[in-house]
């Protein structure tokens, strides 16, 4: 079972910038496509972005292009969210999700192995 590690959440202002974080101590991610998903309250986790073993990217959600990137550092064995024009829409738990395959599979939950505990984004004035 991986340990998957998020941080970066809180609460933040619309218009704002934050930067999520997503680790597994002890376990290399280079190779492995890394999916954000978010929640929110009374609704479905949809998928957000999805970066590949070898960086490309995918976006899931449309309402986050331009605004949403997603970045994997190997030297740190990090994968990065960086959210910008936060909107209070944006407003959900964030998950951090390891796929085993190489490339992205799609905004399918099930094709993702395991999940962080999630970290909370609040967008708000």
């Amino acid at each position: 079972q991986l340990q998957i590690v998020e941080s970066g959440g809180g609460l933040v202002q619309p218009g704002g910038s934050l930067r999520l974080s997503c680790a597994v101590p002890g376990f290399s991610l280079a190779n492995y496509a890394i999916g954000w998903f978010r929640q929110a309250p009374g609704k479905e986790r949809e998928g957000v972005l999805c970066v590949g073993g070898s960086g490309d990217t995918t976006i899931y959600a449309d309402s986050v292009k331009g605004r949403f990137t997603i970045f994997r550092d190997n030297a740190k064995n990090t994968v990065y969210l960086q959210m910008n024009s936060l909107q209070p829409e944006d407003t959900a738990v964030y998950y951090c999700a390891v796929d085993l395959g190489f490339y992205c599979s799609g905004p399918v939950m099930y094709e993702y192995e395991y999940w962080g505990q999630g970290t909370q984004v609040t967008v708000s004035s």
